[in-house]
């Protein structure tokens, strides 16, 4: 196997970790909300969800630019294709959609005013749509 296909597949191993942790990131949150600061389910979804920050969500984040840059450098036609951009475009908004969920994530520790438990609802269902354009993107090359 070339160094590219390794690439890709450690990438690959690494946006799925990404993506189960934008997934689950936001359900932590809501639990979180459904108690106050102090009780003692707050405080454990506080722990497990910046857990899921450091140890998945932000070094996930880190290894799969790096990772998918690597792939752009050993491939640079791909920069040429229309549906690249527009999956780039899907990685950025992905991208600040982490950095968004971690804000979220920061003020509900704080005990600050966070969106509605409606809100977060609906916020967790955005990573999945990006994610279906993104593989459709991949895989189909449809530009």
């Amino acid at each position: 196997m070339t160094l590219y296909l390794w690439i890709k597949a450690i990438h690959i191993v690494f946006v799925i970790a990404l993506m189960a942790g934008l997934l689950i990131y936001p359900r932590y949150k809501l639990h979180q909300l459904s108690s106050k600061p102090g009780d003692e389910l707050f405080e454990t979804m506080k722990e497990a969800s910046n857990r899921l920050r450091k140890i998945i969500l932000n070094p996930a984040l880190i290894l799969v630019w790096g990772l998918g840059l690597t792939m752009l450098y050993l491939n640079q036609s791909l920069l040429s294709q229309g549906w690249m951009h527009v999956k780039l475009l899907l990685v950025l908004i992905l991208s600040g959609l982490h950095g968004y969920f971690i804000s979220i994530g920061k003020k509900i520790d704080r005990g600050e005013v966070a969106p509605s438990s409606k809100t977060l609802k609906l916020l967790n269902e955005v990573p999945f749509l990006i994610m279906i354009g993104v593989v459709i993107l991949a895989v189909g090359k449809p530009f």
